[in-house]
């Protein structure tokens, strides 16, 4: 990124830099294990637009205010990172509507996959009452 950065120990020199009503950026490392048509990394965007009522320190709309946004989500980029979505914005589309008229076969081995996954899923000695901690 060719802008300036704060690292998370920087933050008081960021709440002193900053401008107002421009956008500033942080990035988010997502936890593809858990959501694996996710991008592993997104950015958020923070717009200062105010002070806090006692500290006088630059906030967000939100109340967020620079130094608490640079200490536990920095470093801040001054720059919109290239490449890379907008947390909160639709994710890749990984499946489509299918058109009119397709027709697909599966075989053998996709066949006994969807019969195990079901038989599995229908089992009630494997399926536990809901609220139950006892295996």
């Amino acid at each position: 990124m060719a802008g300036k950065a704060w690292e998370p120990t920087k933050a008081k020199k960021f709440a002193r830099e900053l401008e107002f009503g421009k956008s500033y950026y942080v990035i988010a490392n997502i936890a593809t294990n858990l959501t694996p048509y996710e991008d592993p990394q997104m950015y958020s965007e923070y717009v200062f637009t105010e002070r806090l009522p006692f500290t006088g320190n630059p906030c967000t709309e939100g109340g967020m205010s620079a130094v608490t946004l640079c200490q536990n989500f920095g470093p801040v980029y001054e720059d919109q990172p290239r490449n890379m979505r907008r947390l909160g914005s639709p994710g890749p589309q990984v499946a489509g509507p299918v058109p009119e008229g397709y027709e697909a076969y599966l075989d053998e081995a996709e066949i006994r996959g969807l019969e195990k996954h079901v038989a599995d899923g229908s089992d009630p000695k494997r399926h536990r009452p809901l609220g139950s901690w006892r295996v």
